[in-house]
């Protein structure tokens, strides 16, 4: 009988890595890691909690041949501070593609967002993967997601035979899901910007699990959006998810952010202000056209989801 591939899934933790994991692990052996916590993950996946610039990461290198790598292990700026941000997801990256290099994996998936395009009314209609990358520019949580892009493309460049791949999805929804905007879709009452309701994409977790999944196997380099064709208004999908719009100032930008301190608003983190304001709208055409997806899920699909925990 031959013996499975190996592969190596970081930020096991994540509800996304969780699905990505339980979908693979009939056809590879599957290495867990954490930066955060030690995840229990069942037999026969290994699951470690693992500090990337420490030895023992390389150790799992040594004792495994990896067949692959999926990196889904970026820390959001919601949950460290910025020093810890940047050791994880910049310095702690830079070392997995060292030790990919270095022990000759031959393909490597990243996860990114679409947060690092950053959100400005200077945007054009649709962000293609060639736009600048401008969040940095805007806030300084965001520096960490954008350098760990910035190093991602130069590994892809610099070193070919990583095989990289890069996805920039756009909010992703759903069961389990703990980012910005899902907390604030299951929320029975959710702060909105007076006078602000920016055009968002969102796709269901689980045809992000399959598009990460298609993309790991069929392994085509580049950086790619990912996101469906449709779209609605921020203020449009929190009424269909069965929360009330809650309306607070948009100017001037200290009171909002002193309001939401005030109420101790996390899912209505300062730092994301603007992506409430203006829009972020990603073309994904060529990740669907590259690697024949199209999200099964529909904006209703997902919305029904978030009317059922009310």
């Amino acid at each position: 009988m031959e013996s499975k591939r190996t592969i190596l899934v970081t930020g096991a933790a994540g509800a996304l890595a969780k699905r990505v994991i339980d979908r693979l692990k009939k056809d590879y052996k599957i290495i867990a890691i954490d930066f955060r916590t030690k995840v229990d993950l069942g037999i026969p996946v290994e699951s470690y909690k693992v500090d990337f610039n420490k030895r023992i990461f390389e150790d799992i290198f040594r004792e495994h041949q990896f067949e692959g790598i999926i990196h889904l292990g970026r820390i959001s700026a919601q949950e460290l501070n910025r020093f810890t941000r940047y050791n994880a997801n910049v310095i702690g990256t830079r070392k997995l593609f060292d030790l990919a290099k270095k022990y000759k994996v031959p393909k490597t998936l990243v996860l990114s967002t679409y947060f690092v395009y950053g959100a400005s009314p200077y945007n054009p209609s649709l962000l293609d993967e060639t736009t600048p990358l401008k969040a940095s520019e805007l806030t300084m949580d965001l520096v960490d997601s954008v350098e760990l892009e910035n190093l991602s493309t130069i590994y892809l460049y610099k070193h070919p035979e990583l095989n990289i791949t890069v996805l920039r999805p756009c909010n992703i929804a759903g069961p389990g899901v703990r980012n910005t905007f899902s907390q604030l879709l299951s929320s029975k009452r959710s702060p909105v910007l007076w006078g602000f309701s920016p055009l968002m994409q969102f796709i269901h977790i689980d045809d992000m699990c399959e598009a990460i999944c298609v993309a790991f196997e069929k392994n085509i380099r580049g950086v790619y959006n990912v996101a469906p064709d449709d779209y609605i208004g921020f203020q449009d999908a929190i009424k269909a998810a069965g929360a009330k719009p809650i309306q607070i100032p948009s100017i001037p930008p200290m009171l909002t952010e002193a309001i939401a301190k005030l109420l101790n608003w996390k899912s209505f983190p300062p730092y994301l202000i603007n992506y409430f304001k203006y829009p972020v709208i990603i073309d994904g055409s060529l990740f669907a056209k590259t690697f024949n997806f199209r999200p099964k899920k529909t904006l209703e699909d997902i919305f029904n989801y978030y009317r059922s925990l009310k």
